[in-house]
C-alpha cells in the first residue's frame, strides 16, 4: 500500500480522502505534478475504458468537431491511463481517445497512475456527475452500480460525490420508470422533472400515458402534479427488504468485494459476481488470474 500512495502521489492520495472530491483538481494534479519526459506514446488498440464507466453513448457530432481540432492543432492534454494485466485501462480521457481513432492515429500520448478498482469506480461517476457528460438515466445506473458494487449507503454516497441525498434518491427513482420513458428521457423529449413525478406513481401503464400526454400536450411540471396527485393514482411504496444473512458470509463477501472490486453476493449455495460489460468481465477474470485461450 505503501508503494501504491508513492505511485499515486500525495496530492491525489489527499484528494481521494476528502469529501467532496473533485475530478478536475483530480486531472490537473495528475497532469501538472508529471515531468514531460514521463509522458508516454502507447497504442490505441491497447487501450479499454474504465470497466466502471457509466457513460454509454457518445455524441457523434461532438466526437467529430474533437477529432477534427485534434487533426489541425494536435492533442493539447495526454489522457491518464492505468496499466492492466493485459494493456490499459483509460482513467481520463476517452473522449480525445475515440476522436484520435476516427483520424486514423495510432497511438495517443498518456500519463500512466496506479490506481485501485475503488478510485477508478470514483473517478469514473465522478468525472461524469461534475461534467455533466451523462443523461440523467445514465447517472441513475452509475449510482445504482456503485451502491451495488460497495454497498455504501445514499447518505455516505452523496456526502463523497457533493450531492445532496434528495438528488441522488429521485435520480435512483428513474429507474423504476418503464423503459419507453426512460428512452424519452434521453433523447430529452420528457424533462427530468416531469420523470420525477412520474417516477412517484406504481402504475406503468399510467405512467406512459401521462408521459404521452406531457410530449403531445406540452404540459408543465406543475400540470403534470395536479394529474398525478388525482386519487385514483396509485403511489409508489417505498421497497423494504429483510435479508437475513449468516455472518460469515457476510465477512466472505467483504473481502471477496475487496479483492475483486464488486459487491459479491453469497446466498445459501451460490456466489455472484456482477459485472456490467464485457471490459469489466476481462479485468474479473484478470483479477482471478484465469485466462482465455486465444486472448
Amino acid at each position: 500500500m505503501e508503494n501504491k500512495r508513492k505511485a499515486l502521489g500525495k496530492g491525489l492520495e489527499q484528494l481521494f480522502n476528502s469529501e467532496p472530491m473533485d475530478f478536475s483538481r483530480l486531472e490537473e494534479n495528475i497532469v501538472e505534478t508529471t515531468k514531460d519526459g514521463d509522458i508516454v506514446l502507447i497504442p490505441i488498440s491497447e487501450i479499454r475504458p474504465n470497466p466502471y464507466q457509466p457513460r454509454k453513448h457518445f455524441d457523434e457530432a461532438s466526437l467529430e468537431e474533437l477529432a477534427q481540432s485534434i487533426k489541425e492543432h494536435g492533442i493539447l492534454e495526454p489522457v491518464i491511463v492505468k496499466k492492466a494485466i493485459k494493456g490499459y485501462e483509460l482513467v481520463a480521457g476517452e473522449r480525445r481517445t475515440k476522436a484520435c481513432a476516427l483520424i486514423g492515429h495510432e497511438t495517443v500520448p498518456a500519463i500512466i497512475k496506479d490506481f485501485t478498482d475503488q478510485e477508478m469506480m470514483d473517478i469514473a461517476l465522478l468525472e461524469n456527475i461534475q461534467r455533466e457528460d451523462l443523461s440523467p438515466i445514465e447517472i441513475a445506473e452509475g449510482f445504482r452500480k456503485y451502491i451495488e458494487r460497495t454497498g455504501i449507503t445514499q447518505e455516505a454516497m452523496a456526502e463523497r460525490f457533493g450531492k445532496s441525498r434528495s438528488y441522488i434518491t429521485n435520480l435512483l427513482g428513474l429507474l423504476n420508470l418503464p423503459k419507453e420513458v426512460r428512452v424519452m428521457i434521453d433523447t430529452k423529449s420528457l424533462s427530468t422533472s416531469h420523470a420525477r413525478v412520474l417516477s412517484k406513481i406504481n402504475n406503468p401503464e399510467l405512467v406512459m400515458k401521462l408521459a404521452s400526454r406531457v410530449v403531445a400536450e406540452d404540459l408543465s411540471v406543475r400540470e403534470l402534479e395536479r394529474l398525478a396527485a388525482s386519487d385514483e393514482v396509485e403511489k409508489r411504496k417505498p421497497v423494504v427488504r429483510n435479508n437475513p444473512q449468516n455472518p460469515r458470509m457476510a465477512v466472505y463477501e467483504h473481502v471477496l468485494r475487496d479483492v475483486i472490486g464488486t459487491k459479491v453476493v453469497i446466498t445459501k449455495d451460490k456466489l455472484t459476481i456482477p459485472f456490467d460489460s464485457e471490459p469489466d468481465l476481462l479485468r474479473i477474470l484478470e483479477i482471478l488470474n484465469i485466462k482465455i485461450d486465444g486472448e
